[in-house]
């Protein structure tokens, strides 16, 4: 018993140091936490006195009560890629009950106002200002994004390889190991299109390419003058959609999951999958049925996946069902060779008429929108076409380039007139001469890539900007006139969105961002405009531009902000008092992002 005693002893001695090391710990890290929060909470507080309204000149007593912060934190360096609305710790943190069969961890998942991290974003160590276009195509600096991983994983495919300093991208994907150029005239060749050109003399334009990768296929494409929305989840293939905004072509983080797609109906002629690992026979067809709503009247859908050619008895057994599936769809082939196997829709909806009552899946309702897209869960259904596109035998467009300077048939969706619709395009290619004289020497031709309209209305500001080696993301608030569909059929890219919420886009992907009226909106839904200028800091690159158009006082609000947020002013127009240029709607701000780095990046660097 005296041993057991002696024995006993030191063991609960060193029980007691443990847990008082534990509880000594966790202090520490809840005083920290207290500290970081705290801190973010006085950034908070700072940013929510600022006023909005009102604001008559431009000294900086006349807010009276307002309050600008001289500095916002910086957030914490491992936060460089962070993706609020795409973030899986929030998903760990928060406990949210999502299927991951249905891949709803994958979709949107955006923070409550308290849970926002109100703080800069630093660029990671080493960061360089972006390689330039059309270079960037083929290169890009590893220090930007710094993640080998799928040079390894994929590098029987020729997806990338690393090289010193450089991610170099030879142009192969999963099924093209010898580049996306010849597959690509391959599938030309497949349609019989003219000089096996995929753009077909025009008539093929806009592409969507499910399950991306690193977005070669779409790279390649451009020279064709063939542009594609790019799509990939922010999954286990890490950064996939940031290496292709790096490279400077266009592509948005999104998945196939149970939301609607963020683009209008009848968008593009084009839909691709190659070995994209979807399975499109799940929940009676809908991801199937997801891309017919988005394809136009003949539209194709190029597959190339095992089940069009493997002979085992599982891919077959896909292969069999998929044939069933979209023949109900009333797709037929329109060519099949090798490993790669090409869907045509139907021109009218007389297919989907004759077809039996009971025939599944069904045509959607009479009363669905198609075109309503943010929030609105996918249905497993056909969506036939418009009387007009059914009359028309087509989407009638004009082939590219007069597709983006004519008026498009569903411009009549919005009671627009071909006169209003050549109007805005004068009044938008006069802005864009301005804003490209305020800017001066600041702006080369190669200095701008990647673009973001912020509120795009008819997409005439990137038609402006046709002439410059550019692309644009043209965004459509959601809560405004749908007016996207009238982008797609101009030959241009874009999704819709609430800027209440961040974008779906990693950190430092856009060169330029162009916000009318954006922040006047904001602030009439009763969001937050501090919050929108920290996610537009996030979303633009160091040295990138940002053209803010909108009320006088509005645009003095945000000068305040510039030596917080490490912006400087460009040039600053119709905010003088008693000019005709002071009008309360005709402000411009054009600002440019500094570049910095955290005393962590600097000493990684060295």
């Amino acid at each position: 018993m005296a041993r057991a005693r002696a024995d006993g002893s030191p063991r609960k001695r060193l029980v007691t140091i443990i847990l008082v090391l534990v509880t000594i710990g966790g202090l520490v890290y809840l005083y920290s936490q207290k500290s970081g929060e705290s801190s973010v909470e006085s950034v908070n507080k700072s940013l929510k006195q600022v006023s909005w309204k009102g604001v008559e000149d431009n000294d900086e007593s006349s807010s009276g009560t307002s309050v600008v912060p001289k500095t916002i934190p910086v957030c914490d360096d491992r936060l460089s890629e962070l993706i609020p609305c795409l973030d899986r710790n929030l998903i760990y943190q928060t406990r949210l009950k999502l299927d991951l069969n249905l891949m709803e961890h994958y979709e949107r998942h955006c923070p409550m106002p308290e849970r926002r991290y109100n703080c800069l974003i630093p660029p990671p160590p080493g960061y360089k200002i972006p390689i330039k276009w059309p270079k960037s195509r083929d290169q890009v600096w590893k220090a930007n994004i710094p993640h080998t991983h799928l040079a390894t994983e994929k590098s029987d495919q020729n997806w990338m390889v690393v090289k010193g300093e450089k991610i170099v991208f030879p142009g192969g994907g999963t099924h093209f190991h010898y580049g996306a150029d010849k597959y690509i005239a391959s599938i030309a060749n497949m349609l019989n299109f003219p000089d096996n050109n995929i753009n077909n003399r025009g008539r093929l334009r806009n592409v969507f390419d499910v399950g991306c990768g690193v977005a070669s296929f779409g790279g390649y494409l451009l020279s064709s003058d063939v542009i594609a929305m790019s799509l990939a989840p922010n999954d286990v293939h890490e950064n996939q959609i940031q290496f292709a905004l790096e490279r400077g072509i266009p592509a948005y983080l999104g998945v196939l999951g149970t939301k609607r797609l963020p683009y209008p109906s009848r968008s593009f002629e084009l839909a691709h999958c190659s070995r994209c690992r979807i399975d499109w026979l799940q929940r009676d067809g809908i991801l199937l049925l997801e891309l017919d709503r988005l394809l136009r009247p003949g539209g194709y859908f190029a597959y190339s996946s095992p089940e069009a050619y493997a002979q085992d008895e599982e891919d077959r057994r896909i292969w069999k069902e998929m044939s069933a599936l979209v023949e109900r769809m009333c797709w037929k082939i329109a060519a099949k060779k090798n490993q790669t196997v090409i869907w045509v829709k139907p021109l009218t909806n007389d297919c989907y008429f004759r077809r039996a009552l009971d025939t599944q899946p069904p045509l959607c309702k009479p009363n669905d929108d198609p075109d309503a897209v943010w929030g609105v869960n996918m249905e497993a259904c056909i969506t036939r076409y418009t009387d007009q596109m059914h009359k028309a035998r087509g989407s009638g467009l004009a082939p590219w380039p007069a597709r983006l300077t004519t008026p498009p048939p569903r411009l009549a969706d919005f009671n627009y007139s071909a006169d209003s619709f050549n109007k805005d395009m004068e009044v938008w290619q006069q802005r864009v001469s301005d804003y490209w004289t305020m800017l001066g020497n600041k702006v080369k031709p190669d200095t701008i890539r990647n673009v973001m309209d912020m509120k795009a209305n008819l997409g005439s500001f990137a038609a402006a900007l046709k002439d410059k080696d550019v692309w644009v993301m043209n965004v459509v608030p959601e809560n405004g006139p749908n007016t996207l569909k009238i982008i797609y059929d101009r030959g241009l890219l874009g999704t819709v969105h609430n800027w209440c919420e961040a974008f779906s886009t990693y950190p430092r992907t856009y060169d330029l961002l162009h916000a009318s009226t954006i922040f006047s909106d904001i602030i009439e839904k009763e969001c937050s405009p501090e919050d929108l200028l920290i996610e537009m800091d996030r979303i633009l690159r160091p040295k990138g531009f940002v053209i803010v158009r909108d009320k006088r006082s509005v645009v003095l609000a945000i000068k305040k902000f510039l030596p917080a947020l490490h912006w400087e002013k460009v040039a600053i127009s119709g905010v003088e008092q008693g000019s005709d240029q002071g009008k309360d709607d005709d402000a411009i701000l054009i600002i440019q992002k500094k570049i910095w780095l955290t005393s962590e990046s600097i000493r990684v660097s060295e």
